[in-house]
């Protein structure tokens, strides 16, 4: 979502103003800073990055700060960084051309609406599109500062999002990547707009665009996934088999107090349903370790479904407690060095999980759509359930879809030869 909001500066700077990108830190005339706030460590970053562009950028150049971090902070960030220019919240994208010439103006309104604002085009990679399908979140766990920083959600028209999608498919894209917050949750609300479409309809109607041949989504929520978009997943050959399923606890207890809208037994039977209709689909997910009050056995109740499921890729992180949340107000919070113990645990187990479906991949054939060259006279892609490939092979490949034999194994990725 941040490196698609990136994209955004990007093209409404190209269309509007003289500006183009540099690799070369001095020769910049503007430095933006795209941030996220949904953990504690990159705010603390923030201020260090500021600091070290200051202090090589050219005197004349501007530095802007933008994203999550710029809407819950504000005016704070000039205050703590007098070097800073101009903030730009995350929901105020579209007015980057209006900040970049008012000394400290702070745009940081989250209930800016965007949703049918038509930016420019640009995009880092001409083969895969990342497209935003709604803006903002109406959840309230507990937990998480998004709902504060981007504010209340709204959906995308399908007519937008189906003309972007069209326009990357006819500029090289084969493969499109629809984002939001709570992406099944599509069409909660519109802004002045009668659209009927849920996201299974939605993904039904990019379906049919010519010339696209893969759909990803991220991400998801496990409360929202009923038989008909979990059928939809599974029967659509155009939609990858990849999902993403955050968990963020296996305790039924620490969910309720995360607000989190679903149980344990909620949980395993969706991934028990992905894996029944769709038994070649990899199920990615996000976990929190050492939430305020988490017990042993609230942790092995997250490790039985570690074990359950089988994710195939994991992002776990230690509760970091953020401002504007109820559980940074909440008592028994844990020690980091018992946070720390379970996550290395988690994390632990989870590596021999992976290793195991890894080592499993020997030999077998994919079909991957390889979208960026690397060192070495080698390129890169993914199969459809999402593996990341390594291939000896040039530019003539780009933006193909073949068939590859696994001939090497990783934890992250895997080698291979075209059949």
């Amino acid at each position: 979502m941040n490196v698609r909001d990136s994209e955004h500066i990007i093209a409404e700077l190209n269309q509007k103003e003289p500006y183009e990108l540099t690799d070369n830190l001095k020769d910049a005339d503007l430095i933006i800073i795209n941030t996220c706030s949904v953990r504690e460590k990159p705010v603390a970053k923030l201020f260090s990055e500021i600091g070290v562009f200051n202090k090589h950028k050219k005197k004349s150049a501007k530095i802007g700060v933008a994203g999550c971090t710029a809407s819950h902070l504000g005016k704070e960030i000039i205050k703590r960084a007098p070097v800073v220019d101009f903030v730009l919240g995350a929901r105020n994208v579209s007015k980057i051309t209006e900040v970049i010439d008012k000394k400290h103006a702070v745009e940081i309104n989250t209930d800016f609406d965007e949703s049918t604002y038509a930016f420019g085009e640009y995009r880092s990679n001409t083969f895969k599109a990342m497209v935003n399908i709604s803006i903002g979140c109406d959840k309230s766990c507990t937990f998480c500062i998004v709902p504060a920083t981007r504010g209340d959600e709204i959906s995308i028209p399908s007519a937008l999002i189906v003309q972007e999608i069209t326009k990357a498919v006819a500029n090289g894209a084969k493969e499109v990547m629809l984002l939001g917050q709570n992406v099944n949750h599509y069409g909660r609300r519109f802004s002045g707009m009668d659209e009927i479409d849920n996201f299974t309809q939605l993904l039904q109607k990019i379906s049919q665009i010519e010339g696209l041949e893969r759909i990803r989504f991220t991400s998801p929520h496990p409360l929202h996934m009923d038989d008909a978009f979990l059928e939809e997943f599974a029967s659509n050959p155009k939609i990858c088999k990849q999902i993403h399923v955050p968990l963020q606890s296996g305790s039924t207890r620490v969910l309720q107090q995360m607000k989190r809208g679903y149980t344990k037994e909620n949980f395993i039977n969706r991934c028990e349903k992905i894996r029944t209709l769709c038994p070649q689909a990899t199920i990615s997910t996000d976990i929190i370790v050492g939430f305020p009050g988490e017990s042993e056995i609230d942790f092995e109740d997250t490790m039985e479904v570690l074990e359950k499921v089988r994710f195939e890729q994991m992002f776990s992180f230690k509760y970091s407690p953020r401002p504007h949340t109820e559980a940074a107000a909440f008592e028994d919070q844990i020690d980091d060095a018992l946070a720390g113990e379970r996550l290395t645990k988690l994390q632990t187990r989870h590596t021999e999980i992976l290793d195991e479906i890894m080592d499993a991949q020997m030999g077998k054939i994919h079909k991957v759509y390889f979208d960026e060259l690397k060192p070495n006279g080698r390129i890169s892609g993914r199969s459809d359930d999402g593996k990341l490939f390594f291939v000896k092979g040039s530019e003539e490949l780009l933006g193909c879809i073949v068939d590859i034999k696994v001939t090497k194994t990783s934890r992250g990725a895997l080698e291979g030869v075209l059949v």
